[in-house]
């Protein structure tokens, strides 16, 4: 089975607007189809919570005509328009599948923010995560060391069940090959000694880092570049802080994690997770 994974900044922006950017990320939505991926796996839809139009929801399905789909968004009183998270998957498993929406216990109001889908298939959980940021100043990082917390063990439970394969936006370098300059990043969001511990915590829980089991200490390699620095990308001045993880029992059977190619356009770009 294939599966991808996207932060996308906007399903809303892709899927209706006109600037040079939307043209660019509808170009990576082309690619991400042209996988033939059996699961898709979206965060930051900035959805309104009414959901998508129909006018949002027939563009989608032109890049996507052979998939059903679920989304959840932020709603009140975490902000609207606000983080948001989708799965897509072929038609042809819709009847054995099972989605949940779950809320872990997070700091108020993480779990309204639309952060989390698990899908459950026969033989094994699908989970994608949108992990809250620590914010400017960090300001939000006592609330992300709780979330992580209830994030692996929320985890930890699925597995104890059947398999989990665990992908998304976790807003976490784990280690210092994960980013272009860890030297001045130490206490930065999303580079912190809480919030990397965190993800160690969870990896200790039973759960594989996919691309760094297949490729090693391999370094720069990334899935993101500031689009506030015009030329991040063009450095190759980025982070790694998108996973695929998989139940470490089940960890043999991978046999591609790597990143897509999403041309010029800087911020996230999707990660591809290859299963036996």
């Amino acid at each position: 089975m294939r599966f991808i994974s996207w932060n996308i900044d906007s399903l809303n922006a892709a899927l209706t607007g006109t600037s040079p950017r939307s043209e660019m990320t509808r170009d990576v939505l082309k690619t991400i189809a042209g996988e033939d991926p059996d699961v898709i796996a979206i965060q930051e839809t900035k959805l309104p919570e009414a959901g998508m139009s129909k006018k949002q929801a027939a563009a989608l399905s032109e890049f996507f005509p052979g998939y059903d789909n679920v989304y959840v968004s932020s709603h009140g009183p975490a902000r609207k328009g606000y983080a948001g998270t989708m799965a897509l998957y072929k038609k042809e498993f819709a009847a054995e599948i099972r989605a949940d929406f779950p809320d872990i216990g997070a700091p108020v109001p993480m779990d309204l923010e639309g952060r989390m889908i698990t899908l459950e298939f026969p033989e094994f959980f699908f989970n994608l995560v949108y992990t809250p940021n620590a914010g400017d100043g960090l300001k939000r990082l006592s609330e992300r060391q709780v979330w992580d917390q209830k994030y692996a063990d929320y985890l930890s439970l699925l597995d104890q069940k059947k398999p989990v394969i665990s992908c998304g936006d976790y807003n976490v370098a784990h280690e210092e090959i994960d980013l272009a300059h860890p030297e001045n990043n130490h206490q930065s969001a999303g580079f912190t000694d809480e919030e990397r511990a965190g993800f160690t915590h969870l990896l200790g829980k039973g759960f594989t880092d996919t691309y760094r089991y297949l490729h090693g200490d391999v370094k720069g390699a990334y899935s993101w570049w500031a689009q506030r620095i015009r030329t991040s990308k063009i450095n190759n001045s980025g982070w790694r802080i998108d996973y695929f993880l998989v139940s470490d029992r089940i960890r043999d059977k991978v046999v591609r994690s790597e990143m897509l190619d999403s041309g010029a356009r800087q911020d996230h770009t999707p990660i591809l997770l290859e299963l036996k």
